[in-house]
């Protein structure tokens, strides 16, 4: 499958106190994509806090966000999980729904070893209806995709693709694999400017849900070789993650998208709220940035 270049974002999930989905809430925040000219879609990734979501809640947010989507652009779905048959479970649920792969990190329970990580993803997508896309995410799983594993998942007919933060891997598919169509998408915020100097030009990010004003201005002058310009809306978007950092981030991700007209809780249920304080900042750095 070939996938234009762009931004991709990685969208929150809005839940009301009890974790069931804040409907309105989401699809706004879908529209809201799809009006800046998103080149795709993530639905329930990390952002968009997938292992946390109640089972009873996951399919309706799979319904509501590929009715809302409507191929308007592709329309990737998380079914992490710790062992195959849940991620199984998980894929059932999704039904009939129209959605353009599954994307999967390794378990993050348990260590995998690189022939459990094979078997692991050769598994799912041997069982998955929909394309299985890896997602490459050691900083919570403990467990790096590598070189070597991706030789021996590449020729699987269902594996299309890896969202990772590191360049290096990516430059090294692109190489090795040149007539592949297995996608690359860039998950490293710090360097998507340095990334698409390089020609990695398929970025994806949890960010671009509460900077969509930013993301399209940064990618209109990235797409015009105007490095220089984009920095500056990239250096936005950073000074935004880095408050939110400061302040707690998934609270204060919630707040930055209650800011967009975005209602509900789009952080787990157990995070403490953020204070009167960090609130004042994060709505003074949401105004300097542009993005209200």
């Amino acid at each position: 499958m070939q996938y234009t270049n762009g931004f991709y974002t990685a969208l929150g999930t809005p839940l009301d106190e009890n974790g069931n989905l804040c409907v309105s809430s989401l699809q706004l925040h879908i529209r809201q994509q799809i009006d800046v000219g998103a080149s795709g879609l993530l639905l329930m990734g990390s952002m968009g806090i997938e292992a946390y979501i109640k089972n009873t809640t996951y399919a309706e947010i799979v319904r509501i966000a590929a009715e809302e989507v409507a191929g308007k652009l592709p329309l990737f779905v998380g079914v992490m999980d710790n062992s195959i048959v849940k991620v199984a479970e998980k894929i059932e649920m999704i039904g009939n729904a129209k959605i353009d792969g599954v994307v999967l990190t390794t378990p993050f329970y348990a260590l995998v070893d690189n022939e459990q990580m094979v078997n692991w993803f050769s598994s799912v997508a041997d069982k998955s209806p929909y394309p299985v896309y890896l997602y490459d995410l050691a900083a919570v799983t403990k467990c790096k995709i590598t070189l070597p594993v991706i030789d021996r998942l590449i020729g699987h007919p269902n594996i299309k693709g890896i969202k990772t933060a590191d360049w290096e891997m990516i430059q090294a598919i692109g190489r090795k694999y040149r007539d592949s169509d297995f996608a690359c998408f860039y998950s490293g915020l710090d360097s998507f400017d340095y990334a698409n100097m390089m020609g990695i030009k398929k970025n994806l990010d949890g960010m671009f849900s509460c900077t969509p004003k930013n993301a399209r201005k940064m990618f209109d002058l990235l797409d015009a070789d105007d490095f220089t310009g984009a920095r500056k809306y990239l250096d936005n978007i950073l000074l935004l993650r880095d408050t939110m950092l400061a302040c707690g981030l998934m609270p204060s991700f919630t707040y930055c998208m209650n800011m967009l007209g975005c209602t509900g809780n789009f952080h787990q249920d157990y995070c403490l709220p953020i204070t009167d304080a960090s609130k004042a900042k994060l709505e003074d750095t949401m105004k300097k940035i542009g993005e209200i």
